[in-house]
């Protein structure tokens, strides 16, 4: 029988490592040792660096998707809903920093991985957002343009920042704290800018 905190100390040990090492770089002996446990555990749970790393993908995205589900389907003011989106997704990331460049590194290397959590029923799904911001078009309260551009816009102005954190620190030199500052205030500024673009 696998012991579920012995499971979760093995994700944390490996969201370490990875974020360290890269996948490529990790080895699953430093994923053991950082977990306090012997390799055989280890293999144990997870027979394979892949199959490890594709766990700890699993396990956020099962934190996440529900989350975005539930404001998607909020039946709250669309201004309102946009807010909560963007401070709710920041804040997510923010407490999971390894989750884009792990995501990425998957789409590059292990596109059919990536299909499969799509596929997945908790997937998450924006319907609820586009037929609310259709509906807001149609009612003449929001400028007239394509939902899925709109919705496109703010998964854009929300996701990149973290996928190019490294070039955008670069090229804007910009230190590790003061770009944390900069991502907490997103949490309203891209609200704000968002609502401001389709506002009548």
């Amino acid at each position: 029988m696998k012991d579920s905190s012995t499971e979760q100390t093995i994700l944390n040990a490996a969201i370490t490592i990875f974020e360290k090492k890269g996948m490529a770089g990790a080895r699953m002996q430093e994923i053991a040792d950082e977990a306090k446990i012997n390799k055989a555990m280890l293999h144990y749970y997870f027979r394979n660096k892949q199959q490890l790393f594709e766990a700890v993908l699993m396990s956020a995205f099962q934190k996440l998707a529900p989350q975005m589900n539930i404001i998607f389907a909020l039946e709250i003011d669309l201004y309102e809903k946009i807010r909560r989106f963007s401070s709710s997704y920041i804040d997510f990331i923010l407490e999971n920093p390894y989750l884009p460049s792990f995501i990425i590194h998957e789409l590059n290397h292990n596109p059919d991985f990536v299909t499969k959590i799509m596929s997945h029923p908790n997937k998450p799904d924006p319907k609820p957002l586009l037929r609310q911001i259709e509906a807001e078009i149609e009612a003449g309260k929001i400028k007239r343009k394509s939902p899925k551009q709109l919705v496109l816009n703010l998964l854009s102005l929300t996701i990149f920042p973290f996928v190019g954190e490294t070039l955008l620190k670069l090229v804007l030199d910009i230190p590790d704290s003061e770009y944390k500052k900069i991502l907490q205030e997103r949490k309203t500024l891209i609200a704000e800018q968002f609502i401001s673009s389709i506002s009548v």
